[in-house]
Formats: C-alpha cells, sequence, structure tokens
C-alpha cells in the first residue's frame, strides 16, 4: 500500500478539525448574535450561510476520506503494525474531531434554545401590533359613526 493514502487521510483528518474549529466559532458568534436584541434577520441569515457553507465543506471532506478508507481497508488492517504510527496520529485526530463535535452539538442546543425564545418574543411583538392596529380601526369605526345621524321622518298623522 503506498503511503500517500495514508498521507491523504491524516490531512483530511487536520482540515476536517480546522473546519469544526471555524464552525464552532460561527457557532459561539451566533449564540452571542441571538442574545442580542438588535440583531437584524439579514445578519442572522448571512450567519447561518456562512455555517452551511463549512459544513458543505466538512461533508466534501468526509466523502473523501470514507472514499480513500474503503480502498485500502484491507490493506491497513492486514499490515497494522507496519503504520502504527499513522494509525495512532488518525486516532488522536479523530478524538480532537469527536470533542470538538460534542462541543458544537451542545452549542448548537444552547442556540436553538435562544432562537426560539427570539423567535417567540418577535411573534408576541407582532400579535401585540396586529392588535393595537385592530383596536385603532375599531376606534376610528366608531369615531366615524358617532357624527353619522340616521335620516329621520317625523310622522304627523295623529
Amino acid at each position: 500500500m503506498d503511503k500517500n493514502y495514508l498521507e491523504v487521510m491524516l490531512q483530511s483528518l487536520e482540515k476536517k478539525n480546522a473546519l469544526l474549529d471555524k464552525i464552532l466559532e460561527k457557532s459561539r458568534q451566533q449564540e452571542q448574535d441571538l442574545n442580542n436584541p438588535e440583531l437584524s434577520a439579514d445578519d442572522f441569515n448571512a450567519l447561518v450561510r456562512e455555517k452551511a457553507g463549512l459544513i458543505e465543506s466538512l461533508t466534501r471532506l468526509d466523502r473523501g476520506f470514507q472514499s480513500v478508507y474503503n480502498k485500502i481497508k484491507a490493506q491497513l488492517e492486514y499490515n497494522r503494525q507496519q503504520y502504527k504510527k499513522e494509525i495512532a496520529a488518525m486516532q488522536h485526530q479523530i478524538r480532537e474531531i469527536m470533542d470538538k463535535s460534542n462541543a458544537i452539538q451542545a452549542q448548537e442546543a444552547r442556540n436553538k434554545q435562544l432562537a426560539q425564545k427570539k423567535f417567540s418574543g418577535i411573534r408576541d411583538k407582532v400579535k401585540q401590533v396586529r392588535n393595537s392596529q385592530k383596536v385603532v380601526n375599531q376606534y376610528y369605526n366608531n369615531m366615524m359613526k358617532v357624527n353619522y345621524v340616521d335620516s329621520q321622518f317625523l310622522d304627523s298623522k295623529k
């Protein structure tokens, strides 16, 4: 087996590790933004798009890693002692990746709660505005009727 495959796999894991760092940073930034009462929807959406791009890159890296691993899996298991150093380096990277993945999942759970809280507050404000508009319209309609006098007839035949 060619050691280039192992180097490619290790580089892929290192890139994945770096991408997870960026995703974790964006998730923390998202938490700060969700705590900001003056957050605009455009800013929030831009951050979500950035994270989506990073996640797409991560998915491509995973596919590439899996493809290379599938090619050399049998040889790697057969010659485990020969590639002990490379396997240990990959295991170390994988442990770091798992730790970061867990941190991201926890951060995303917190962000989800913050987003639900923020959006429920926005829904409540929208309801208040609608109710206020309804009251204003009813008041306006009632005031328009105050000056309106129905036609009156005088019955003089008694």
